[in-house]
């Protein structure tokens, strides 16, 4: 078939090019909040959690003909998402990616709060965010290049994090306000780093803190994110609720 012909048989089929006849290459890199870790079914991915619910599966489910590359791992850092990078493939066109968390502090942060004081907490996020001012913003830099150099005709897609409390909220038990209070701040310093990087870098930040409000743990309505439970891991991550209204959505909108 002619490349003209061809374009008029795409046209009648209500296909606009080439490219998209032919799918979307898709590979989703970063940590457990693009692995899936809190949303369930893990089928054989070991240690990575990667969840058949998470956003970026959710993602690759709803538009046909993508290939996908699912390379997000529970407690990735930067480096390991540098290292993510080298197994995208050089033809992906669309690249999403959760980062930074870890690299912060993330469990560290959980555990002084939920252990200790109020100040202990407040305390503890404060050199959290002193980390994610001064350090971090370099970390995310060279990892945003590394996807673009073995990416390059790909659209990178940059993930916040969600606030995790609803301050005040319903919850009669558990951490103070103070600390859920704390706690947010660290998560709205880390996802204003990360958009001035992503920003930076020429990509697209998909910020996932509003569609996260209402349902946040604490919140009136169904969580989007799960409290302290069991198995641990799963604590403050994602639902599959979580998965699909809190990040699916706004990455949808983002990029359709």
């Amino acid at each position: 078939m002619s490349t003209a012909l061809g374009a008029v048989v795409l046209a009648s089929l209500g296909v606009t090019g080439l490219a998209q006849a032919a799918g979307t290459v898709y590979a989703a890199v970063g940590d457990s909040y693009s692995s899936g870790v809190g949303a369930g079914s893990y089928g054989s991915s070991g240690s990575c959690y990667r969840s058949s619910k998470a956003y970026p599966q959710l993602w690759a489910n709803a538009h046909s003909g993508t290939s996908f590359t699912f390379l997000a791992c529970s407690g990735a850092k930067t480096g390991d998402v540098i290292n993510q990078a080298n197994s995208i493939p050089s033809n992906a066109t669309l690249v999403t990616v959760t980062v930074g968390g870890n690299d912060a502090g993330f469990s560290d942060v959980i555990q002084t709060c939920t252990l200790g004081s109020d100040s202990d907490c407040t305390n503890r996020v404060n050199t959290a965010k002193t980390y994610v001012n001064n350090t971090l913003p370099a970390l995310l830099t060279n990892t945003y290049n590394a996807i673009k150099a073995k990416a390059p005709g790909a659209k990178l897609v940059v993930l916040s994090y969600p606030r995790f409390y609803t301050v005040p909220g319903s919850c009669w038990v558990g951490l103070s306000d103070t600390k859920r209070t704390a706690i947010n701040s660290g998560a709205d310093t880390l996802a204003s780093v990360i958009q001035s990087r992503a920003s930076s870098a020429g990509a697209t930040f998909v910020d996932v803190r509003p569609s996260f409000v209402g349902h946040n743990i604490c919140s009136s309505a169904d969580d989007y994110l799960h409290s302290l439970t069991w198995p641990v891991i799963e604590s403050y991550h994602p639902t599959v609720a979580g998965q699909s209204g809190g990040y699916y959505t706004p990455l949808r909108a983002a990029i359709g």
